[in-house]
């Protein structure tokens, strides 16, 4: 305590380094990747159990779809809540909150499905209803948590300590596709709530007493100006009228639209075109979004040394992610062997990873001061494609019963957005 007390008082005023000690910054960045693992093993269990599920509870692929898409409504509904908010009162607050309703909810869904009556009448809406409760609880931690680290790291590091904390959506659902196959083929679907649910719990509890306890007892630095919540209103309408914050919104939500239907209908997938396959063996799949995520941080970085302009940057980088993505969906439509569509879908989910280092950070170089408010409208635009796509990917299953419809749309959604970012995008800050 002395020596941080001692360490806060000798920076000066004019000290840009950032708030968080170094090993704050450790304890945040394993909580906070944890946090995002569990989110998304939560997120992630009813899609791998929809075939186990939907055979005992007699759902067809419409039905699937609304349940599966329904997640993204509620998600939607709290994006640029969760941001404004986090950044007002403090992102982990709003974390913490919404962390006991996505566990509660994942931890009892077993009781809700098995209180829905197999009748259609109003046995799927109910479970509608709870499946967009659980996506309004999601909804707020991306928001969050960017909040929390745009407020609490110098702008040289918010960028990577961000794009490293999405990893843990491949973690989640790798989580999710290996224990909950395992659970799935010896224990029953419900169990692999019960657990998962159980996990979260675990997380939200480790969050309260211990990260945010040591929160607590931070020393803040008494001659550095503070990094406070903002009081003031967000300027929307300066926002608004810039293209860069319409390219960066709208390329998020084509790309979201391409990793929502995979993240969602990749169970079915491969259940459909190649029953014999090991569940645990096609989830492999997400061990490539990490290494991908890394290596778009090290090209990030490289081209910055090199004096290249952050917008180009952010640009080539995103270039990447649509190109990989949608020339395995082409190869995809046309291809039959089950290897070539298992390195199709690995280039698919690695793109993602160049993702997270492009337009995924690009509300924090628009806007350091309010990038939890300005990522939760990126989102929400985001998460539309999220019930939209998923939903419409199972209409034209029932429709059609052709997946090469499906990747064909992904492409063309792809496509649009890859070009209106490279067009219009921009890392100039806007406020």
């Amino acid at each position: 305590m002395e020596e941080r007390l001692k360490y806060s008082l000798l920076r000066d005023a004019t000290d840009n380094q950032n708030v968080w000690s170094r090993q704050e910054k450790r304890l945040w960045f394993c909580t906070l990747i944890l946090g995002t693992t569990t989110l998304y093993s939560t997120r992630t269990t009813m899609p791998l159990l929809v075939p186990a599920v939907a055979s005992e509870r007699k759902w067809n692929k419409t039905d699937s779809g609304t349940i599966l898409s329904s997640f993204f409504w509620g998600y939607t509904l709290t994006q640029v809540l969760g941001g404004y908010f986090s950044d007002r009162i403090g992102g982990q607050r709003v974390m913490l909150a919404a962390a006991i309703g996505w566990s509660l909810i994942t931890f009892w869904m077993p009781n809700i499905i098995l209180m829905a009556p197999k009748s259609i009448s109003w046995g799927i809406p109910f479970i509608v209803v709870v499946r967009i409760i659980n996506g309004a609880c999601q909804g707020v931690h991306f928001p969050s948590m960017i909040s929390i680290t745009s407020q609490n790291l110098c702008s040289s590091e918010r960028a990577s300590f961000f794009s490293m904390l999405t990893c843990g959506s491949a973690f989640g659902t790798l989580l999710t596709g290996i224990l909950g196959s395992v659970i799935l083929d010896y224990f029953g679907w419900p169990s692999v709530f019960r657990v998962i649910g159980f996990l979260g719990l675990v997380w939200t509890l480790f969050l309260r007493y211990y990260t945010m306890s040591s929160d607590r007892s931070r020393v803040v630095n008494v001659q550095c100006p503070k990094l406070a919540h903002h009081e003031s209103a967000v300027p929307w309408l300066r926002f608004l009228r810039r293209s860069s914050l319409w390219a960066c919104v709208i390329a998020h939500a084509c790309e979201m639209n391409c990793f929502f239907v995979i993240l969602s209908w990749l169970p079915t997938y491969f259940h459909d075109s190649f029953p014999t396959a090991k569940g645990w063996l096609v989830n492999m799949i997400w061990f490539a979004l990490p290494p991908c995520t890394v290596l778009g941080k090290v090209l990030t970085d490289a081209l910055v040394a090199r004096n290249w302009s952050l917008t180009a940057v952010r640009k080539i980088v995103q270039s990447v992610c649509f190109a990989s993505q949608n020339l395995a969906l082409l190869l995809m439509c046309h291809a039959t062997d089950f290897s070539v569509h298992i390195i199709c879908m690995t280039i698919i989910i690695g793109g993602s990873g160049f993702h997270n280092n492009g337009v995924t950070v690009n509300p924090q170089d628009l806007s350091p001061t309010y990038s939890g408010s300005v990522f939760g409208l990126m989102n929400t635009m985001g998460a539309v494609p999220g019930f939209l796509g998923v939903y419409l990917a199972g209409y034209i299953l029932e429709l059609t019963q052709s997946w090469t419809v499906v990747f064909t749309t992904c492409i063309v959604i792809n496509f649009f957005g890859w070009i209106v970012f490279t067009l219009f995008g921009s890392a100039d800050v806007i406020q």
